[in-house]
């Protein structure tokens, strides 16, 4: 997955950039508001941490415009601003979460785990891969014409690794979408229902379109 991270102050930028690098997010970055306002309006970004006071344009105008735009990736919001009103006017001009600085690196996980649950994505309903086909309003999934029965926590794994198809989804962000917030996971559960469900999605003689991306979690190609 693609973040932004739009923050003038670069020694922060670089560090978030860090962090979030080795949760295997794929990171890009801006040190103003117009930049940052254009690579978000032209970019297929996951979700935008941003920063409120920038230059050139500040961050409560590039959310607004950015939902002017139908531009509707999850925004966080980055600042120093711990009043109320500063609150509310985050969230009121479309950002998802605001985060006060200073903050742990641990929070910023967290924040960007739980926006990225219940985003409101743009992905089309009907997702393909190959001959898989899954239908997001129907909950159906069908391969090579077959009808293939998932359980919930199955299905929830699959629409998000499909939905990212050729990126490495890891095995935190399958928790987060197919368990409760907060669960603790052990290796052996995901495992097991991985192993459920790639027997139904590849099964012997198929080609296989699951596959383990060893140290970081799973991938969906063809």
């Amino acid at each position: 997955m693609r973040i932004l991270v739009i923050e003038d102050e670069k020694k922060l930028a670089d560090i978030l950039k860090k962090a979030l690098t080795s949760e295997h997010y794929s990171v890009d970055m801006a040190h103003d508001g117009e930049k940052g306002l254009e690579m978000a309006s032209t970019g297929n970004y996951a979700l935008i941490l941003l920063d409120v006071m920038l230059p050139k344009k500040d961050g409560f105008e590039v959310c607004k415009e950015l939902r002017a735009r139908s531009v509707h990736t999850p925004v966080i919001m980055l600042t120093a601003r711990t009043t109320i009103v500063d609150r509310v006017n985050g969230l009121d001009t479309g950002a998802d979460d605001y985060i006060t600085k200073p903050f742990g690196i641990e929070e910023i996980f967290a924040r960007v785990r739980a926006v990225l649950r219940r985003r409101k994505t743009t992905d089309p309903i009907i997702l393909k891969l190959d001959d898989l086909v899954v239908d997001g309003k129907k909950h159906e999934v069908v391969r090579a014409g077959k009808v293939i029965p998932l359980t919930p926590k199955e299905y929830r794994l699959l629409f998000l690794l499909i939905r990212n198809k050729n990126e490495a989804i890891t095995r935190q962000q399958l928790v987060d979408v197919a368990w409760e917030p907060g669960y603790k996971e052990n290796n052996h559960e995901l495992n097991v229902h991985m192993r459920y469900l790639r027997s139904k999605i590849d099964p012997e003689g198929a080609k296989p379109l699951i596959h383990t991306v060893r140290g970081v979690g799973y991938t969906m190609r063809d």
